[in-house]
């Protein structure tokens, strides 16, 4: 548990708090590029701060601040042609990058590097890039991205689906190394070894579940500091997915699907997601207001929680569950949530690096940056004494045959 204090240092994000200091040296997503469709101007709420997307006289994309209502709310995006651009406002730089606007808001002049992650160097046609707004404090949205144990219970399935069937669902694939679905893995072995090592962009996360006949299973899953984590979907794909804040009680996750084989079919992906939600906000159809659309029935027969086969809607239940903001005081952290616990001593360091003007202290934000490549992320099912050396084999075989240049 910690204290009121501390729990506030960490959660809350506006300008001038201390975890917003740390956000502000990072690119963030703020918004996709499909929205630039929808006007000459687009509504961005980022960090606690009411922004607009607009092109200035040379074209040029920008992100400057706005002015809105003072009743306006975090979910409230005005029309395109409602938007006044705050003239004495600050402006910050944007790039797009495989169908994600992404800002950086922080002190620099010039800003940082970015590193080669794989959903950044592979082919625009092997990308897709989506978001979906949750109603919670972003850093409960990272956290349970970096529970591994999580996925056992939350997102148990007691049914089987065919993989064949399960193009652009997570938790619905094969296993590499046996023919067995993730998630009877994950039903029939629910808890694993977790081992967390410190990397050049974060924490590299692996989860063990020791199987029998001597085989374990390995998964391996990464955060990427400050707000980013990269999992495996399937053996074809992974996901890169950014927790960003709206404010101090509303977040969105943005995330790039990246393929090693065949291109994205982002035309299947973006319906099966726009399903799901609402636009122009990408609020989530099932939200508290219906109840996530629970179903006594289902949960009897076939999921953990009765909400459907979208497991972006177990974790919305979960970390809106909540609260807007976790009370942590009353928490009691245990064996298996060791990567909670290193990712807040990293970020109560970079806050106190930031505190003291030692920005070049912080996790990628060095000269280095651009040579920072991969991470892994995979599934596989491996001899327990070679299970380190069976997970790297199969994860450089996938690079060496992707058809882009996935080396690291």
């Amino acid at each position: 548990m910690i204290s009121r204090q501390r729990n506030d240092q960490i959660t809350r994000i506006g300008p001038g708090t201390d975890a917003g200091a740390v956000l502000r040296c990072y690119w963030l997503p703020a918004a996709l590029e499909d929205e630039l469709a929808h006007g000459d101007k687009v509504p961005v709420n980022l960090l606690g701060e009411r922004l607009a997307l607009f092109h200035d006289d040379k074209g040029e994309l920008l992100l400057a601040t706005r002015v809105s209502n003072a009743n306006e709310n975090s979910t409230h995006y005005p029309n395109a042609k409602d938007i006044v651009i705050n003239t004495e406002g600050p402006t910050y730089p944007v790039k797009i990058i495989k169908g994600a606007i992404f800002a950086y808001l922080g002190p620099d002049a010039v800003p940082p590097s970015l590193p080669n992650l794989d959903c950044f160097r592979a082919p625009d046609s092997h990308v897709f890039s989506f978001k979906g707004l949750w109603e919670c404090n972003w850093l409960q949205a990272l956290e349970i991205g970096i529970d591994p144990a999580h996925a056992s219970f939350l997102h148990r399935f007691l049914e089987d689906e065919n993989p064949d069937d399960s193009y652009g669902k997570q938790f619905r694939d094969k296993t590499e190394g046996a023919n067995m679905p993730i998630t009877q893995v994950l039903r029939e072995y629910p808890s694993p070894d977790i081992h967390v090592d410190e990397t050049d962009f974060g924490l590299k996360i692996t989860a063990l579940r020791h199987m029998k006949n001597e085989l374990t299973h390995v998964r391996v899953t990464n955060q990427i500091f400050p707000a980013a984590i990269c999992i495996p979907m399937s053996r074809e794909m992974i996901i890169t997915q950014w927790h960003v804040p709206v404010d101090d009680e509303t977040c969105y996750w943005f995330t790039m699907f990246t393929s090693f084989d065949k291109p994205v079919d982002k035309k299947l992906m973006r319906e099966q997601r726009l399903k799901e939600h609402s636009l122009p906000t990408y609020a989530p159809l099932k939200n508290k207001s219906n109840n996530y659309h629970y179903d006594p029935e289902e949960q009897q027969k076939k999921t953990f929680t009765g909400m459907g086969e979208d497991i972006n809607v177990h974790d919305q239940w979960a970390v809106e569950g909540m609260g807007p903001i976790q009370n942590r005081t009353q928490e009691h952290l245990g064996r298996s949530d060791v990567a909670i616990i290193r990712y807040r001593r990293k970020l109560r360091a970079a806050i106190e690096s930031v505190a003291n003007g030692r920005i070049d202290e912080l996790p990628m934000r060095n000269a280095d940056v651009p040579n920072i490549t991969g991470p892994l992320s995979n599934d596989v099912i491996a001899d327990t004494e070679n299970w380190e050396h069976i997970s790297q084999q199969a994860d450089t075989t996938r690079r060496a045959d992707c058809p882009w240049d996935a080396t690291i």
